[in-house]
């Protein structure tokens, strides 16, 4: 019998559930096949995001089918959680590099991102949303996110909420976003638009819940077409666990501050700060941040500079508390505890 695995309160890494549809993707087969031939490529890498890598040897094989017996098509195992996590190992050493299921966070002629966009109508789960929205003869105002997966729709969205009487408010945040309306689990940036509703249309809690961290002042719908499921943002039970893990680490005396060397995700300028103003914080680099990785160290607590993720899905799994910068301030008595924000990240490399 399998056991099933406790999680804490505020323990991101439950929130999504099982899918309830099998998705298809397009994987733009022929733009790879016509850049392989641009390129005389003798190599080709591809890399997918976790969820997706079951799926690498079927595109293999397709590409095969498509290419000179001569091409060589190699798969990235590293981990790979959104578009600022690249093998750059693989992509210095392949002529065509595939990145798929993330959409571009900075141009480059050496990589080819492919989005991957959802084929599940989103629809049905908008006309479900709209019980959670305030009445148009009300508050007419509703902002539009969503992911990556979901732009391809993004039109119609907005099309569909303002032929119900609302006006839709989008914007794009900065640059390290593609789309108008896009959000990242490190970005919420384009939800800053004029309106105290935000329809956030996509697969699991983790976006929804750091952006009602982000905007604690507006109501988060969440619309998830994959499940078919309406929630509304939470974030009582995330706050109380990043809240005991601020309490732990302010008995610290040591602190392992962790650069990622991930080529979208380093903050060196925010590690030197706290390496400048504490004798007692120690420089760790390293690539993939993970509880056995820092199990050898014997800091009493930490600070992940990197992705924001790395704190909040896999925080509570760390033998040591884990904070992010933010957080650190808090822990050493530079800001009040009141001022406890979640995490985020802008500009790209």
């Amino acid at each position: 019998m399998n056991e099933q695995t406790e999680y804490s309160d505020g323990d991101l890494r439950n929130t999504g559930m099982s899918l309830k549809h099998d998705r298809e993707w397009d994987y733009e087969l022929d733009r790879i096949v016509e850049a392989v031939e641009e390129r005389d490529a003798s190599k080709v890498g591809l890399q997918f995001p976790e969820g997706l890598k079951r799926r690498g040897p079927d595109v293999a094989d397709d590409l095969r089918e498509l290419l000179d017996d001569d091409v060589t098509i190699m798969l990235s195992g590293q981990p790979c959680y959104g578009a600022c996590d690249l093998d750059t190992f693989m992509m210095r050493r392949t002529d065509v590099f595939v990145h798929f299921g993330h959409s571009p966070m900075k141009e480059s002629e050496k990589i080819i991102y492919v989005p991957l966009f959802s084929n599940v109508d989103v629809m049905p789960i908008m006309e479900e949303a709209k019980a959670e929205l305030a009445d148009p003869d009300d508050d007419p105002d509703v902002g539009l996110v969503t992911t990556a997966q979901h732009m391809n729709r993004f039109g119609d969205m907005a099309d569909w909420l303002e032929e119900r009487g609302y006006e839709v408010h989008t914007r794009r945040g900065d640059e390290r976003l593609t789309h108008e309306g896009q959000v990242l689990g490190c970005n919420y940036a384009s939800a800053d638009v004029d309106a105290d509703q935000i329809l956030y249309v996509g697969g699991g809690k983790f976006h929804p819940l750091g952006l009602a961290m982000e905007h604690p002042d507006k109501n988060v719908i969440i619309a998830d077409p994959v499940n078919n499921v309406v929630t509304i943002a939470d974030t009582e039970k995330f706050m109380k666990q990043r809240y005991a893990t601020v309490h732990k680490a302010m008995d610290a005396e040591t602190f392992g501050v962790i650069f990622c060397t991930k080529i979208g995700q380093g903050r060196m300028e925010i590690a030197e700060k706290i390496l400048d103003s504490n004798d007692n914080a120690y420089l760790i680099t390293m690539d993939e941040v993970t509880p056995d990785r820092l199990r050898n160290f014997g800091f009493d607590a930490y600070v992940n500079t990197g992705c924001p993720r790395i704190t909040t899905d896999d925080g509570p799994q760390f033998h040591k508390p884990m904070l992010t910068p933010g957080e650190y301030q808090i822990a050493v008595g530079n800001k009040p505890l009141n001022e406890l924000s979640f995490d985020t990240f802008h500009g790209t490399w």
